[in-house]
């Protein structure tokens, strides 16, 4: 672990945002070689949202992960979450452009008649906060806040989960799955001082 650590040293937290644009490269692809299969843009919505997902689930594990291992990652955590946000607003933006068409009236009623949906939205509602104050001034504006405010991600990473979950539009195993493993690495930040993690 000492010596993943040591190497880690040498890699920039800007890797991370090249590591997190991959997939959505990929997904360009596949749209150019037309591999998106029957509906476009459902595979759209549901690829941007799930990246979203995964990357929140990442930034949730860096803790647990350094109390259980001693694997100090903390340094990227900052990325990790500008980039879950980037993929929440590019799964916004698909479902307003390419299957609503910015039909607002739709979007409104759909928000307010669809829990999914408003379960959703109240997700990335959470992280424009977070995203906004992701960053050294906001830090030093909001001391103790900061980290207060930044606490909101419990709250959207479990909205988020809910949201995908109640899609219905996936396997509910794998919707299960996120939705468990975001509550263990909740649960595991809330008993960390009862098991005597450093």
């Amino acid at each position: 672990m000492q010596a993943l650590q040591t190497a880690l040293r040498h890699v920039p937290s800007w890797a991370v945002y090249l590591l997190g644009l991959l997939p959505l490269a990929w997904l360009i692809l596949r749209g150019v070689l037309g591999d998106l299969g029957v509906d476009p843009v459902r595979t759209v919505e549901h690829d941007l949202g799930l990246r979203a997902l995964q990357w929140i689930v990442a930034g949730l594990a860096i803790s647990p992960l350094r109390w259980a291992t001693g694997l100090n990652l903390i340094r990227y955590r900052r990325a990790i979450g500008l980039v879950a946000f980037f993929y929440a607003a590019l799964h916004l933006s698909a479902w307003l452009l390419l299957d609503i068409q910015l039909n607002w009236a739709q979007a409104w009623g759909d928000i307010l008649r669809r829990p999914y949906i408003t379960i959703g939205m109240l997700a990335l509602i959470l992280l424009v906060p977070l995203a906004v104050t992701s960053n050294n001034r906001s830090i030093r504006w909001l001391r103790g806040r900061w980290q207060k405010l930044h606490r909101l991600v419990y709250v959207a990473a479990l909205a988020g989960a809910l949201h995908y979950l109640l899609v219905g539009k996936v396997w509910i195993g794998e919707a299960l799955i996120y939705f468990a493993a975001i509550a263990i690495l909740l649960a595991l930040r809330v008993t960390h001082r009862t098991l005597r993690w450093p």
